[in-house]
């Protein structure tokens, strides 16, 4: 299949696997030091290389599996991942349930070095393994109404022990407008640093899109409904003041609690300079585009 987007980043850009899950603890040093919102000198760029793998699953957001940070890590090895449906359903012409092992058969897999931007204003680079949602689109045929796509987390409370605490409405669910899911930059990733994307980071399958708050992204989908009418999305149900449908990444627009226009870098050290946050973290110019015409401070 033709893809119709290039990389603009490559491997001494990604973040390091000794800091992609241990976010936390480099944040509270930060603030022990006094230092979380003071910006250092700048230092020369050096190639950032992976550290073990073992490293990337000591932190995680993931509130199925707990509040904490470390929860995900404790808790992600009760989830059985194999085998796995998703269910494809409403204004399609193939609807039902798909083994993900035969979806995977039918995708072309490609390696997406992307730009994480975090509403919590941290950032970092991250190389998924995946394939583009439009591709799975295409695959189960969208009727010519449907204006949506809408997506489920899966509810298992008894593998996945968040849930039995109503700190968000169970299951998570999450949208994107049609044209946002079927944009070149959006991807099912069901891999990370070459390798298979562990439970904690959302296995077997996770929405990733690129230029949108990292909470967007949902993980371990089991439902994909196409539809005419916006969706429900979760952080939204939860906080709609803060939480907006598009949750496109704008420095120009704060959140209610903290500034939006600038993030720090996670993997640098304690001293990384905090830089200023790209217009759609960085994909103006592929994704600016599908907004025309929107008040972006509205419609966040």
């Amino acid at each position: 299949m033709a893809h119709r987007w290039t990389n603009d980043l490559t491997h001494a850009d990604i973040t390091p696997k000794s800091v992609f899950l241990n976010r936390r603890q480099i944040m509270a040093g930060l603030a022990g030091l006094g230092l979380a919102g003071l910006a250092a000198p700048a230092k020369a760029k050096v190639e950032l290389v992976p550290s073990d793998w073992e490293v990337i699953t000591q932190y995680n957001n993931f509130y199925e599996f707990g509040t904490d940070k470390s929860d995900p890590a404790k808790h992600a090895h009760m989830l059985s991942t194999s085998p796995w449906t998703i269910t494809i359903d409403g204004m399609v012409d193939r609807p039902g349930d798909y083994n993900v092992a035969d979806i995977m058969s039918k995708m072309t897999i490609e390696e997406r070095i992307y730009r994480f931007r975090c509403v919590e204003a941290w950032s970092m680079v991250v190389p998924w393994n995946g394939f583009e949602l439009k591709d799975l689109l295409d695959l189960v045929g969208v009727q010519a109404d449907a204006k949506y796509v809408a997506m489920e987390t899966l509810f298992r409370p008894e593998e996945m022990p968040g849930q039995k605490y109503q700190t968000i409405k169970w299951p998570y669910v999450e949208g994107l407008r049609l044209d946002e899911a079927m944009h070149p930059l959006t991807i099912m990733a069901s891999g990370i640093y070459g390798k298979t994307i562990p439970n904690q980071n959302g296995a077997p399958l996770r929405l990733v899109v690129p230029w949108k708050y990292g909470f967007k992204s949902i993980k371990s989908v089991v439902r994909i409904t196409l539809t005419d009418q916006e969706p429900t999305t979760s952080w939204n149900t939860a906080n709609a003041r803060e939480y907006k449908f598009y949750s496109n990444v704008n420095p120009s627009v704060d959140h209610p609690r903290w500034s939006q226009s600038s993030e720090r870098p996670i993997g640098g050290g304690l001293f990384t300079k905090r830089k200023p946050t790209l217009m759609f973290n960085g994909y103006e110019k592929e994704v600016a585009s599908l907004y025309e015409g929107m008040d972006l401070r509205k419609n966040f």
